[in-house]
């Protein structure tokens, strides 16, 4: 299970919201392979969030609800959006992309996120808030 982050939060600050203010991070290659493999949408609600590092693209393969996906460019700048992902399925790869932030469903329309938007991810395993990934 990825390592979470008490505290961590993923902030547009293009729009003044936080996509999610408890952060998990998947930055090792099984934590990156599994995700939110297993979790119930009981164990994945608003204001959660989970960020993988490095990663062009997701699939939803053994989930069982849909989610928000955020494709991020080193600098944290959104680069492209699949709103309501649902389960079982590949979501495209974005060679461009650094990052990839999983959200609960609908938080892309409650926050108005588009592509542009500059994202601040704080980690808080790091001590600090970083633009780029």
């Amino acid at each position: 299970m990825p390592e979470s982050i008490p505290g961590g939060y993923a902030l547009n600050c293009t729009r003044r919201q936080y996509l999610a203010t408890r952060l998990s991070v998947a930055d090792g290659h099984w934590s990156r392979l599994c995700g939110l493999i297993g979790r119930s949408p009981e164990n994945f609600r608003e204001g959660q969030g989970l960020w993988i590092v490095p990663c062009r693209g997701v699939h939803t393969l053994g989930m069982r609800f849909p989610i928000d996906v955020v494709y991020l460019t080193r600098e944290n700048v959104v680069l492209h959006l699949e709103p309501s992902l649902p389960p079982w399925r590949f979501a495209p790869i974005r060679l461009q992309a650094a990052s990839v932030l999983e959200l609960p469903e609908n938080t892309l329309r409650a926050t108005g996120t588009t592509i542009g938007d500059e994202l601040e991810i704080d980690t808080r395993s790091t001590g600090a808030a970083r633009r780029d990934a």
